[in-house]
């Protein structure tokens, strides 16, 4: 009984080696991984960089676009007499005035 006991332990010791050094393996390197994670979280790379930039410029060329159209239809009806339509143009000129300074100008090609 005993032997056939080892018969079967002695495969499954042999099979078990490559788990163990596996996990151990995974339980040495598991401090760096984490280092190396932890410092790729906290640095953006110049791409990201530039990837966020872009998206902050277009949101900021789209708000541009909205407020000039909407500069041009209260201005339409500050001519038709409306007060608050005037009221309305110039706020949305001084918000204009505040967000052009912000987009930069394309070069002419």
């Amino acid at each position: 009984m005993r032997r056939l006991v080892i018969f079967a332990l002695l495969p499954a010791t042999v099979l078990l080696q490559g788990c163990i050094a596996k996990t151990a393996y995974n339980v040495a390197t598991a401090p760096v991984r984490v280092a190396a994670r932890g410092v790729d979280l906290a640095t953006t790379s110049q791409s990201e960089a530039d990837e966020k930039r872009g998206r902050e410029l277009r949101k900021r060329e789209e708000r541009l676009g909205k407020l000039e159209r909407d500069y041009e239809r209260q201005l339409d009806e500050c001519e038709d007499g409306s007060r608050r339509a005037c009221d309305q143009a110039r706020n949305t000129y001084a918000e204009m005035q505040q967000i052009i300074p912000t987009i930069p100008v394309e070069p002419e090609g």
